[in-house]
């Protein structure tokens, strides 16, 4: 961890060349001047290394992402070189262990990075994030061949990742999944399709989920594929309403050969590695609308100060004072409630998934909304796509079905309370 921060500090200076520099002689990173010292500002109850951590990430989306976010939307531009410079600086691996080249960081130090760089391009930054979760699945469940084969590429983002879990007649109802793998002596070979997957196409590797035995979760494996294997297909690109900087396609596999050395974990692992791994995911993509919200936020406060109606400043009207204090406050419970859940993560704490999907829910529900007065705060003008609220509304919302549904996200949450009642009344 020590040897990353130096090399944060390093990389800052250069990335910075003064322009957007915030280091200070006496060796700390402060946070944005405009928010530093108020009650929105990310930073609060950061330790100094997350704090270099969090300044290094947000200067990265200001010159890298924010003034190219527009363009990779309008453009459907999935922004290779540009992830990774993200990669060139600990951010593709980012809580993988460092032997394989991983940054070694933990799940709060996760959501600190994404959370900062999502205020640039909340849809780059989560394909960023879900490629993280694909690495940690193999870093974490995969033998040493397979870690040292794939995690190094990924790490670097030469090779990008891709999720395939949900399929077009089980999207929620994963335990039931029908993509088919079966044994052919060193090979497995696998039937079926993936829909709705980030970075369909344009990814490198698909850590897939598929059947391998009985009906039900026990009968799920996890395999890795690779792009460029016999009988591995892809659907249309698909035509979003945000996320536009990643692909989304469906992936298709007609009697593809698979070598069952590239299985992860043992036969029937899989449903438990899809489930540990959407823990970290539902944090991660909270993280990004955490993002999405603060920008909108800091925007919208500035805006207030310099349009004028009536002939004052719309900051004077109380309605709007009002107005953004709800959104801060939205921003503020969201991050506490995502940072108590990565330190869940981080800590093995009994509770972790449902407060995974607690953060999950409100986070991504809580945000959009403050996404969404960004928009009516700006009027028109918010309904342009030369302002960037709508488009971090636009990209937002869909956090709200992927990881796992809010829905689903509130069952997890209630079948912990009752559980624990029957436990305790039992």
């Amino acid at each position: 961890m020590a040897q990353l921060v130096k090399k944060i500090v390093t990389s800052k200076i250069l990335l910075n060349k003064g322009k957007y520099c915030l280091y200070k002689c006496d060796g700390r990173f402060l946070g944005d001047s405009w928010v530093a010292g108020s009650c929105i500002d990310p930073s609060l109850g950061l330790n100094d290394d997350q704090k270099n951590i969090q300044s290094l990430a947000i200067d990265f989306a200001r010159n890298e992402l924010q003034p190219n976010m527009k363009k990779w939307d309008e453009e459907e531009f999935f922004p290779v070189e540009a992830m990774r410079k993200a990669a060139s600086l600990g951010f593709g691996a980012v809580y993988c262990s460092e032997k394989f080249g991983g940054s070694g960081m933990s799940r709060l130090d996760t959501s600190i990075i994404f959370e900062a760089l999502a205020q640039g391009c909340t849809s780059t930054t989560a394909y960023i994030s879900i490629h993280n979760m694909c690495a940690w699945m193999i870093d974490e469940f995969g033998n040493e061949a397979q870690r040292g084969r794939w995690i190094p590429q990924l790490a670097s983002m030469e090779k990008f990742a891709s999720y395939c879990l949900t399929e077009p007649n089980n999207g929620s109802d994963a335990a039931n999944l029908t993509l088919s793998a079966k044994r052919d002596g060193d090979h497995y070979i696998l039937n079926g399709s993936k829909t709705f997957i980030s970075g369909g196409g344009e990814s490198d590797i698909y850590v897939l989920m598929c059947r391998t035995g009985e009906k039900g979760p026990k009968g799920i494996s996890c395999i890795v594929i690779e792009k460029g294997t016999p009988g591995l297909d892809f659907g249309k690109k698909e035509k979003k309403v945000g996320w536009n900087s990643q692909p989304t396609r469906a992936v298709i596999l007609e009697d593809c050969r698979v070598p069952v050395s590239h299985l992860i974990g043992q036969p029937g692992d899989g449903f438990k590695i899809a489930m540990k791994g959407l823990n970290g995911g539902r944090t991660n993509i909270a993280s990004c609308s955490l993002g999405a919200a603060q920008a909108c936020l800091e925007i919208s406060r500035d805006y207030l100060k310099i349009r004028k109606q009536f002939n004052q400043p719309l900051e004077n009207f109380q309605y709007l004072q009002f107005l953004l204090a709800e959104m801060a406050t939205k921003v503020t419970a969201s991050r506490l409630m995502v940072r108590q859940a990565a330190q869940a993560l981080d800590e093995d704490w009994p509770e972790k998934v449902a407060l995974c999907s607690m953060a999950k829910y409100f986070a991504t529900e809580e945000c959009f909304n403050v996404c969404n007065h960004a928009v009516q705060i700006h009027g028109g003008y918010g309904y342009l796509k030369d302002y960037p609220v709508q488009q971090h509304m636009r990209d937002c919302r869909v956090h709200q079905i992927l990881e796992g549904t809010n829905e689903i996200m509130r069952l997890l949450v209630s079948r912990d309370i009752l559980l624990e009642g029957q436990r305790k009344y039992s």
